[in-house]
């Protein structure tokens, strides 16, 4: 469950001059905008559109395409529109986005935002053949050795032992602004988000994650995504972040 890849990545960041060229779903031709607009009028209504958490839930049935995935999104703090109020405000104070691997960070929109991308794979090589533990996990801790996740925007789409590592991370002190996480699979998957809620609940961090085998790191993107969106429609004054 710590495989990496996809395409090259496209979370390079745009200037605020892009905002009003920003749309949802990537995209940005008249033809393309139109058939992401009927296909989120479509997930309306299935899904409710009162709340920010809504919007979340929203997003993750257009991910998976499954009108019952609203029912399996976990949202931990004070109230479920918490962790969508302070990933936008993360996103708007330009904080890190932290991926676990390379195809989540493809997935992340470069318009909307200013925000810094990187991944963690590619680190904590040495802490990884050292230890044995999954590289994915070692990459999280060696991120986390300098400080990287302290007030960014953790996002895990693939990777259950990734999660497990940002829990303990998280239990030792570090503070992400907001975590997402929906690692998929069979083994740990489900676990290691049940011990993220806890985790986050216990020390105050904002997290929106999900119950069940399912996720995956375009569902991880999208929700990510919409975290942009809120605080572009924030940015443009169409609606009012607490």
């Amino acid at each position: 469950m710590t495989t990496e890849g996809g395409e090259a990545a496209t979370g390079e960041s745009c200037g605020a001059d892009d905002t009003d060229e920003y749309a949802d779903l990537g995209a940005t031709t008249a033809d393309a905008m139109a058939i992401a607009e009927t296909s989120m009028d479509r997930v309306r209504e299935l899904v409710p559109d009162e709340t920010l958490a809504d919007r979340i839930r929203q997003k993750s049935v257009h991910a998976t395409g499954d009108p019952e995935f609203q029912h399996l999104v976990r949202f931990t703090g004070e109230t479920a529109d918490e962790p969508v109020v302070a990933g936008a405000h993360a996103v708007r104070a330009e904080r890190p986005i932290v991926t676990d691997i390379t195809m989540v960070k493809a997935g992340i929109t470069g318009r909307g935002h200013d925000c810094p991308v990187r991944k963690a794979i590619g680190n904590g090589a040495e802490l990884a053949e050292r230890t044995g533990m999954t590289r994915t996990a070692a990459s999280v801790l060696e991120l986390d050795r300098g400080g990287v996740y302290d007030d960014a925007i953790a996002v895990v789409g693939n990777a259950p032992t990734a999660a497990l590592a940002l829990a303990d991370c998280i239990e030792d002190g570090t503070r992400p602004a907001v975590v997402v996480a929906t690692p998929v699979g069979f083994v740990k998957a489900a676990e290691s988000r049940q011990r993220l809620r806890e985790v986050a609940a216990s020390h105050g961090v904002p997290a929106i994650t999900n119950v069940g085998r399912r996720g995956g790191s375009g569902l991880a993107a999208g929700l990510t995504n919409e975290l942009v969106h809120v605080a572009s429609d924030a940015r443009n004054g169409s609606i009012e972040l607490p």
